[in-house]
């Protein structure tokens, strides 16, 4: 088995060293992804681009939401998310805020 590594090694760094950007790799989102949504109260359903959406994700059930602004009568809406919705928000390349507890 030769030594290669499987990423390029910066000079002065054996592949042993551990990498300093280590964590989560970027996945390319195509700029077509539309999310379907409900406005409840004027009822009107539409879709919305990744970027019209918000996601929060809390510590319980209660502090995750996601929220947008109804194109149709302008009203401020905010949904509760599961953990399927935030798989399908941040996998279609949806803006994510975390929330942390303050001691």
């Amino acid at each position: 088995m030769n030594g290669t590594p499987l990423f390029p090694a910066a000079p002065g760094i054996s592949p042993a060293t551990p990498r300093a950007t280590a964590g989560p790799v970027p996945v390319p989102v195509p700029a077509a992804v539309r999310f379907r949504a409900g406005c409840p109260d004027c009822r009107g359903r539409f879709e919305l681009a990744a970027g019209e959406l918000r996601l929060a994700i809390g510590a319980t059930s209660r502090t995750t939401f996601y929220t947008f602004t109804c194109p149709e009568c302008g009203a401020s809406v905010r949904k509760p998310a599961g953990e399927r919705i935030i798989e399908l928000l941040t996998g279609g390349g949806v803006r994510t805020l975390r929330l942390h507890a303050t001691p």
